[in-house]
């Protein structure tokens, strides 16, 4: 079967990203760097491609100019636990970048993330379709998902 990896197109910071992005999430490491030859289109010796693990999942970097910049129309999901992985991840992959509603946020590199805690999900598909509603509304109040508010709008409080 074969294997999807992202590949996520930077101008000249892949490199820069990946490293960033090892640091974030465990079980993380970069795994190959390639580099522009002769042939160009970019100096010799420049880096081309960066291959890594986040969490597992395998991505690729590749600095291949400024033609194609990000935007939300995709973006990686943070499932987590819990607020205390909600504030890590926020927290982390925000440091430089910039805020968004309902636990969106786009990294210094422009690259858009979901911060997103798994009783979110719970919430919103609640059998009681008005607790449902509640959550949603205050979900999107929010920009960095708060659990506890979350709980308390779901259960009308």
């Amino acid at each position: 079967m074969p294997r999807i990896t992202p590949n996520l197109w930077f101008d000249t910071e892949g490199k820069e990203a990946a490293e960033f992005y090892v640091s974030v999430f465990p079980d993380s490491r970069i795994t190959h760097v390639s580099y522009y030859g002769d042939a160009g289109p970019r100096p010799a010796g420049t880096v081309l491609t960066v291959d890594f693990v986040l969490d597992g999942n395998p991505f690729t970097a590749i600095n291949g100019g400024p033609q194609f910049p990000f935007t939300e129309a995709v973006s990686l999901l943070v499932d987590c636990a819990g607020q205390e992985e909600v504030d890590h991840y926020w927290s982390r992959l925000g440091e430089g970048g910039q805020e968004g509603p309902c636990g969106w946020l786009k990294d210094r590199y422009g690259l858009s993330w979901q911060v997103v805690p798994a009783v979110l999900g719970e919430l919103l598909e609640d059998p009681d379709p008005e607790r449902a509603q509640r959550a949603m509304k205050a979900m999107l109040g929010m920009h960095k998902l708060d659990v506890a508010a979350l709980r308390a709008a779901a259960d009308g409080a």
